[in-house]
């Protein structure tokens, strides 16, 4: 399970075209293979998301992408973060994944959630539903791929999903760890403590000891253990060798995004002060230190401003691995 995870959110960079992507892509993942990192991990959208950038930013799908990651790399698993699971058919998700599996030599892992960006999936032609039906939907595909990566035959005449006697075969190399990601107090994280064996949390660090609490109790109302399943918080980070270069790389990708970073907005400084860890090896250190302590087990973290900068994962990867251990 992830204690150290490398999510890639972002594939627009700077005088990169298509025909250059893949390269500045894998150079993180190679990064990320040899600097700690037990996991990496990438989108699973078609779109770009609203924080990240505008909706036409390049997107690449997430399957593809993993299976090429998985001839780069030898030692990270390889993970969606997370799955929409409104995106595909589980039968054929559990296919997938199995094939990420074997192609990897046993370092699939499946991340998967109830789905929400709408603008999506109306722009494919993808029933959106409502918040109930996704998250039904989720439940009973979770029915069908769990049994099937386990190698046995999956039958269910569900509300969304029917399947009879679906097979997998060749069954995944090893067993493929499964994680739920959210900030749902009652409905994402009674599915982790059922169902996962990780749970990914995104929440504001303000939150954290509240939805820790939920987790615990969900998994007390379903009689487990709590430390039985892995906890891992999502972060944003923007690491350099020191505070200035920091700084400086955030200042390119603010304006890699058309705005000025000496005339942003009050609101969009308070949005990139929330979400963006900043610093040098010891003050991104410290920090995750403390957040280590609020009682998680890990994190999944992202570089969106400079992971594609050469070494800035591998210095994220060596800083984050001595908090971790």
């Amino acid at each position: 399970m992830t204690r150290l995870g490398y999510q890639i959110p972002s594939f627009t960079y700077p005088d990169t075209g298509p025909a250059e992507l893949f390269d500045v892509i894998a150079r993180q993942a190679k990064e990320a293979d040899t600097s700690g990192f037990d996991t990496v991990l990438v989108m699973d959208h078609f779109y770009q998301l609203p924080h990240l950038g505008e909706p036409e930013r390049y997107m690449l799908e997430c399957y593809t992408l993993l299976a090429a990651l998985a001839r780069e790399t030898a030692n990270v698993r390889l993970s969606a973060l997370v799955t929409g699971n409104t995106y595909r058919n589980p039968a054929v998700l559990a296919k997938t994944v199995t094939t990420l599996d074997i192609i990897s030599n046993g370092r699939a892992q499946l991340g998967i959630g109830a789905g929400w960006f709408e603008l999506e999936h109306d722009a494919f032609g993808i029933e959106f539903g409502t918040f109930t039906d996704r998250f039904e939907k989720l439940e009973e595909a979770l029915q069908i791929i769990l049994p099937m990566l386990n190698g046995e035959k999956a039958t269910l005449a569900g509300k969304h999903y029917n399947v009879v006697d679906a097979m997998n075969s060749p069954a995944p190399v090893r067993h493929v760890p499964v994680m739920i990601g959210g900030g749902g107090e009652r409905k994402t994280f009674r599915m982790a403590a059922q169902y996962a064996d990780e749970a990914n949390i995104i929440a504001d660090a303000a939150d954290m000891p509240r939805k820790l609490e939920a987790l615990a109790q969900r998994c007390a109302e379903l009689g487990r253990d709590r430390s039985t399943l892995v906890v891992s918080w999502q972060r944003t980070v923007c690491i350099a060798p020191t505070m200035e270069e920091a700084r400086a790389d955030l200042d390119a990708y603010i304006r890699l995004r058309g705005m000025d970073p000496d005339t942003l907005s009050a609101e969009w400084r308070a949005i990139i002060a929330g979400r963006f860890l900043i610093g040098d090896p010891d003050t991104v250190g410290e920090q995750l230190t403390k957040e280590l302590a609020l009682g998680i087990d890990g994190f999944t973290i992202n570089l969106p401003a400079n992971g594609h900068v050469p070494g800035r994962v591998t210095l994220l990867g060596e800083t984050a691995a001595k908090v971790v251990g």
